[in-house]
């Protein structure tokens, strides 16, 4: 299993980041971190590299459950959606995969419980 769902968009770097975060609150999902990896790294070390930006994605009702199903599972949160344009110029978008994360606590509860949060993530998908 993937520990992720990816697809590239027709639309700019920017407006793919408008557009994920749109469908994301469709879903219940709010961005709560946002890491600009360009920015970042010409910041701190200097270099150049292509637009790339990590979103923390949070739906509150999905993190509350998880946290009463094991207090360790939000080594898993936010759930990270990366847009990047590569050196092409084509737009990409990741997701998570909660299931394939989920399975790494060994707990049973949280990995049914990470199976409500992967379908949802995968409608994001399909609407991204």
């Amino acid at each position: 299993m993937k520990p992720y769902f990816t697809k590239f968009s027709d639309k700019t770097f920017d407006d793919a980041i408008a557009h994920v975060t749109a469908i994301l609150k469709d879903h219940g999902f709010g961005i709560i971190t946002e890491i600009d990896v360009k920015e970042t790294l010409k910041k701190k070390i200097d270099v150049d590299f292509r637009p790339y930006r990590i979103l923390g994605a949070c739906n509150p009702s999905f993190a509350y459950q998880a946290l009463q199903s094991d207090d360790k599972a939000g080594v898993m949160m936010p759930c990270n959606v990366i847009v990047q344009e590569h050196t092409n110029g084509k737009v990409e978008i990741t997701l998570i995969n909660p299931d394939a994360a989920a399975g790494s606590l060994n707990n049973k509860a949280l990995e049914e419980f990470a199976c409500e949060v992967t379908k949802e993530l995968r409608k994001v998908y399909r609407d991204i």
